[in-house]
């Protein structure tokens, strides 16, 4: 592997804009004028089959060509992934959409209008065309075109679209810098482009298009109000083979190996005496906005601010650093659900092994 330790990793980084390992090379990247040639040798290592890290607006993704079953067959070999977890498909402009989709409808052609490039992911009726492994053997195809300048240009010059889920192993917290990335999947891909720390934090919305009514299978940065006021009444997944369709909403996501108990943001429960009963038992990790005051080795206190931004923009890396704590256990504060929030609520009690 790459590096035993995240710390290892992010002194490498920091000393070094090209790092080669035993089977992985990181480049950094400027992330507003990527450098041409770094592009252009990963998008080299798409066209022939391999495996590419990359960052987007939302988390880092490992990418692969769409239309490559054997390429994706990698993606899923390197994360441990489950075949029945499907991908999402980053194309840079409209045409390349049809390359990948077809009956775009009225309603998703609005969509695109208006928040691509973006983080929101619309499910289509799949062509022929995309390794078949992308959609989980369905017939549908998750579709989005990423705002990143180097995840834009990397299809580009990789002329093909590019399917990635999070470039992280399956189950743990989604990556938002380079060190997560190498710490995971670190001698397991060919290249990692270090464009530093992803804007967002948290993964795209996730809408099925192929009804009359859009309906909404993973929240995201974009709410599912911002969506109704182009394409009207939004209705929310609820049936499993709905869900299907849209990676990240049936399996167990990213959590870190500690246990992760959520407080709701109602709930009775007392931030201070659960982390104190806690620390009875290991080592305690607080993630929230609550600031508690507990002065012992065991604690270890992350306050955020009180915001959806600040949490989806945090959370994934503070669960990460949890667990090179060694924590045992992480109480982690909720936030109100409305607007953004929701995405990060829900990206929370996934990660959850118990909510209060």
């Amino acid at each position: 592997m790459y590096h035993k330790t995240r710390d290892e990793v992010a002194v490498s980084l920091k000393d070094s804009s090209r790092i080669k390992s035993e089977m992985t090379e990181i480049v950094r990247l400027n992330p507003e004028h990527p450098q041409k040639e770094a592009i252009e040798q990963a998008a080299a290592i798409i066209r022939i089959g391999g495996l590419v890290a990359f960052p987007t607006e939302t988390v880092y993704g490992l990418g692969a060509d769409a239309m490559n079953e054997r390429a994706i067959q990698k993606i899923f070999e390197a994360k441990g992934r489950p075949a029945d977890n499907p991908l999402i498909v980053h194309v840079n402009n409209r045409s390349m959409l049809d390359r990948v989709a077809e009956r775009v409808t009225r309603k998703a052609e609005a969509l695109i209008a208006k928040f691509w490039p973006g983080p929101l992911t619309l499910v289509l009726k799949r062509r022929s065309e995309v390794a078949l492994s992308v959609s989980a053997g369905l017939p549908t195809v998750a579709v989005r075109m990423p705002q990143s300048k180097v995840a834009l240009e990397l299809i580009n010059r990789a002329e093909t679209p590019i399917a990635a889920p999070s470039a992280n192993r399956s189950g743990r917290p989604s990556p938002t810098s380079a060190a997560h990335v190498a710490f995971d999947l670190g001698g397991r891909i060919e290249m990692i482009l270090d464009g530093g720390t992803t804007n967002i934090g948290i993964e795209s919305t996730v809408l099925d298009m192929t009804d009359d009514v859009p309906l909404l299978l993973r929240p995201g940065w974009i709410t599912r109000e911002q969506i109704a006021e182009t394409t009207g009444p939004v209705e929310r997944a609820k049936k499993e083979e709905e869900l299907a369709r849209s990676p990240g909403t049936r399996h167990r996501h990213y959590s870190p190996r500690a246990r992760v108990i959520l407080i709701e943001q109602d709930s009775p429960q007392s931030i201070t005496k659960l982390c104190k009963d806690h620390i009875r038992e290991g080592v305690v990790g607080f993630i929230g906005h609550t600031r508690v005051d507990i002065s012992d080795r065991n604690f270890h206190p992350v306050v955020l601010e009180n915001s959806a931004a600040r949490y989806a923009h945090s959370i994934y890396s503070a669960l990460r650093d949890m667990d090179e704590r060694g924590v045992d256990f992480i109480v982690v504060e909720g936030i109100g659900e409305s607007g953004e929030g929701a995405a990060v609520m829900d990206r929370l009690r996934r990660a959850a092994s118990e909510v209060l």
